[in-house]
């Protein structure tokens, strides 16, 4: 079970620091706000992708059996949400920037969630995760609430580091210029993820 649990974890670290819409959100907040403000983000983002892991484990492939539109509907609602969050970080205001209309304040907890339950990518990796790691396994809810519990760690720690990483790269971003650009660089980044849902 020890290898399978490291499989397991080495699986979810790659799923979840790999560059996506969840952490460029992250990123543009701990640049904007600093990392701790960002944590409500960090925090969501993991329960989101806990829950959909767990949904993943529990059958939804039943769920597309019964509900074919299922993946089309997610996909849609998943690309509104995107290129709204890629909006409020291009237009977020950068300290004395007074007209903005975009990131006033942190993403909240549900925003988090709601990012990583509308985020194909996440879908993809738990259901990749799912039939590697649960689905052949005799005792399938052992392994799945392990594969939970390594999940929620490997997403919280990949996600918070994205958001540190923000922070970090604040210091080069001293002047509103410069965050503006950053800003308007990371919210088309984001919109050009919601093409690749359409691929």
């Amino acid at each position: 079970m020890l290898t399978s649990a490291l499989s397991m974890l080495s699986f979810a670290l790659i799923g979840a620091i790999t560059p996506g819409p969840v952490n460029i959100i992250a990123t543009s907040s701990g640049a904007n706000f600093g990392w701790r403000k960002t944590l409500p983000h960090v925090s969501g983002a993991t329960l989101g992708y806990v829950l959909v892991v767990l949904v993943s484990g529990l059958g939804l492939n039943s769920l597309n059996q019964v509900l074919p539109q299922f993946t089309h509907i997610l996909q849609y609602a998943g690309a509104a949400f995107l290129l709204y969050m890629a909006f409020k970080i291009a237009t977020a205001a950068a300290e004395t920037d007074t007209e903005s209309t975009g990131l006033s304040s942190p993403p909240s907890l549900a925003q988090g969630a709601m990012a990583q339950l509308l985020n194909p990518k996440a879908w993809l990796v738990a259901m990749s995760g799912v039939a590697l790691f649960v689905a052949t396994q005799a005792e399938a809810n052992l392994y799945l609430s392990l594969f939970v519990s390594l999940s929620f760690v490997a997403c919280f720690i990949c996600v918070g580091c994205w958001a540190v990483f923000g922070q970090l790269i604040s210091r080069w971003l001293n002047t509103p210029k410069r965050l503006r650009f950053f800003n308007r660089t990371l919210g088309a980044m984001l919109a050009l993820t919601v093409t690749t849902l359409f691929i």
